[in-house]
């Protein structure tokens, strides 16, 4: 498997990921756990090392789903995942957010969720209209500076948002969804 080197960071990663979204959730596939952790596991073995993953699929599911197939190979794993995107306890959506303090929260209940004590790549998954960027990143910079997470990304962010970003804290990723 060719290797990536991710941005301007120093993560290296598989040339291919696993984006483990359907697993849980979204175009209306069904959910069979033994067959995603099934598909991790194989992925793994076929030299998949980047697994991507988010809080709000399956309304926190995913991100379990994703621990339980990694317990004993998480030092084998690249694990991304992302917050900012809240929805209700039934799927429905509720808006944004990126306060500080719920950068930090939202990163220790992923931390809990994937029985890891680090996240490889964090991203926010939507710009929060109502908090300032340089809020948010600013605490996702502190996560870095506590070894919570090693690098930091924006999902579906416009290019004066990455710019103003990137001026708080390097940003080492930047995802826009492209499904086949």
């Amino acid at each position: 498997m060719q290797r990536r080197r991710i941005g301007n960071s120093n993560l290296e990663v598989s040339a291919l990921g696993l984006g483990c979204m359907t697993m849980s959730d979204f175009y209306g596939s069904d959910r069979d756990e033994q067959e995603s952790i099934w598909t991790i596991h194989r992925a793994l073995e076929l030299g998949v090392d980047f697994l991507d993953t988010s809080d709000m699929y399956g309304i926190r599911e995913n991100e379990k789903l994703v621990g339980k197939a990694i317990k004993d190979r998480r030092h084998k794993v690249n694990v991304a995942t992302k917050f900012g995107v809240v929805r209700d306890n039934r799927g429905g959506m509720m808006g944004y957010n990126g306060k500080a303090e719920y950068v930090k929260d939202a990163c220790e209940a992923s931390m809990r969720r994937l029985g890891t004590d680090h996240i490889d790549l964090y991203y926010l998954h939507r710009i929060d209209p109502f908090t300032p960027i340089e809020e948010t990143v600013g605490a996702m910079a502190d996560l870095v500076k506590e070894g919570k997470v090693r690098y930091i990304g924006l999902s579906e962010a416009p290019p004066d948002m990455i710019r103003r970003a990137h001026v708080v804290h390097p940003i080492s990723a930047v995802q826009t969804e492209y499904s086949l």
